[in-house]
């Protein structure tokens, strides 16, 4: 049965609130805003009325019954899910509640290694061991794509007891990995589903772009609502299929999620997802025209480009999310960080990010035809300007590693720093990476070679916001302290 969607449990729950005029003697100690003028002044008395805390007429994130209980109800249903559950956490939470909830110390878990660095951050919580399939890279733009088939097939035969198998869907770039013939085949033998959906949560409602989690079969999907879902940041959703027991999920949830959930975040999501049930197909219309326009506008400036589903091969990129709009810039001379600095300082456009070759620019609803202009005039200037001969400029953004140790293992071992130069050869224990995307060039349990340490040298030189090890200007790494 179809559940009214137009409803918005929390959002009439925080408005009966509102005008009862309750005298607060409890949490937040701002009291509706009073105790912090400056704070108010900047968010307004609007937003300061309904940051409350838990009380019986807006239930209880932790244990719900009875209006987040029907918001993520109405959720689910929205989503094609047999349950959801509101994320405060952010997309990384629900990334490491769906491998916590799935594998245990020791349990495989067979995944990209393009992963999100909450997914493997999971693998430090939980001891699970990972089973990476290295995407293909395609040399022309520089980046890492979706999992072949053929090689999670293997991947499962070689590893027959892996409890689940994890599929980025899409990448950052907008590739799509085949996510219904891998889930077929994880049921065949017995492995669960896990979506990061981050940046797919528009699959759930435009039949134009590629499939999504929950309707291909996956048992758990991760959506970030505030991405292309219009939520506010760090709001998300967890979504989970029939053969999972939704009541263990909460609990794995409930072990690191905050017991004081914001009502700003979760009303959010409430209405956000009303919005998307009900106007959603036509929303994703317009953004699916604004990005083939820019698409097209920016393949005419020569130099750039600006790829879309051409580049489908059926396989390792076997969809193509047409509302991103990923833009190659390696025939312009310049690396994307640093056409994304030109767009900052010179221009005043924020892009989503820029890395190696590509820039990525996220368009919604929200924008019009004359910021895309404004975007493609700029692009236009900078290739005039900054244009460079290619000459020396590295052709990929991912780099095979070779994995000598469980990251659990790698993140807990006795450790010692060593000047960045001299720690070829050894095992890595800490995270390097580029932010965004926020895929590790290094994660715990890695070795150390002569490419990557070139590669992150590479990216610091270019601009490349470098995050991860304790040493905050990465002149040094963590590794393993050998036996002697």
């Amino acid at each position: 049965m179809k559940l009214e969607q137009n409803r918005m449990p929390l959002y009439e729950a925080l408005n009966r609130l509102k005008r009862e005029r309750i005298v607060p003697f409890d949490v937040p100690g701002h009291k509706h805003g009073k105790a912090n003028k400056e704070l108010t002044d900047f968010l307004g008395e609007k937003c300061m009325s309904v940051d409350v805390n838990s009380m019986k007429p807006l239930d209880n994130l932790c244990h719900p019954v009875s209006v987040i209980k029907e918001a993520e109800e109405l959720a689910a249903d929205a989503f094609g899910a047999e349950h959801a559950f509101f994320m405060v956490g952010g997309t990384t939470s629900a990334v490491q509640t769906m491998i916590l909830a799935t594998c245990k110390e020791g349990d495989k878990i067979i995944m990209p290694r393009n992963v999100h660095r909450s997914a493997i951050n999971a693998l430090i919580l939980s001891g699970a061991i990972p089973v990476y399939v290295n995407p293909e890279s395609d040399k022309r733009l520089g980046i890492a794509l979706g999992m072949s088939v053929s090689e999670v097939e293997k991947a499962i035969l070689e590893n027959p007891d892996a409890k689940a198998v994890m599929v980025n869907n899409p990448t950052y770039y907008g590739i799509c990995s085949d996510i219904k013939r891998i889930t077929e085949l994880a049921h065949t033998y017995g492995m669960k589903v896990l979506a990061d959906e981050a940046h797919g949560t528009h699959f759930y409602f435009d039949e134009s772009l590629p499939m999504s989690a929950m309707e291909a079969g996956a048992d758990m999907a991760s959506v970030s609502m505030h991405k292309s879902g219009g939520s506010l940041t760090q709001s998300s959703i967890l979504l989970v299929g029939k053969n999972i027991n939704h009541n263990y999920v909460r609990q794995v949830i409930n072990l690191t999620q905050t017991t004081s959930g914001s009502y700003l975040l979760l009303s959010s999501l409430d209405m956000s997802r009303k919005n998307l049930a009900l106007n959603g197909r036509e929303t994703f219309e317009k953004v699916r025209s604004l990005a083939k326009y820019a698409r097209d506008e920016i393949n005419e400036i020569g130099d750039y480009y600006a790829y879309s589903r051409e580049i489908i091969n059926g396989d390792s990129i076997y969809d193509f999310d047409v509302t991103k709009l990923s833009v190659n810039t390696f025939n312009v001379g310049l690396t994307g960080i640093e056409v994304y600095d030109l767009l900052r300082d010179e221009y005043d456009i924020q892009i989503e990010f820029g890395d190696i070759g590509n820039i990525l620019a996220y368009i919604s609803v929200g924008d019009r035809e004359r910021e895309i202009e404004r975007l493609v005039s700029a692009l236009a200037e900078i290739r005039r300007r900054f244009k460079k001969e290619r000459t020396g400029m590295f052709d990929h953004e991912y780099i095979n590693p070779t994995v000598a140790m469980s990251p659990k293992k790698a993140f807990y071992a006795d450790k010692e720093s060593l000047p960045v130069k001299e720690t070829i050869g050894r095992i890595c224990s800490e995270f390097v990476m580029c932010y965004p995307p926020g895929i590790p060039i290094l994660a715990p349990g890695e070795m150390i070679t002569e490419e990557i340490l070139t590669y992150i040298s590479y990216a610091k030189e270019k601009g490349c916001f470098m995050t991860g090890p304790e040493s905050m200007d990465i002149t040094r790494l963590n590794v393993v302290k050998e036996e002697k």
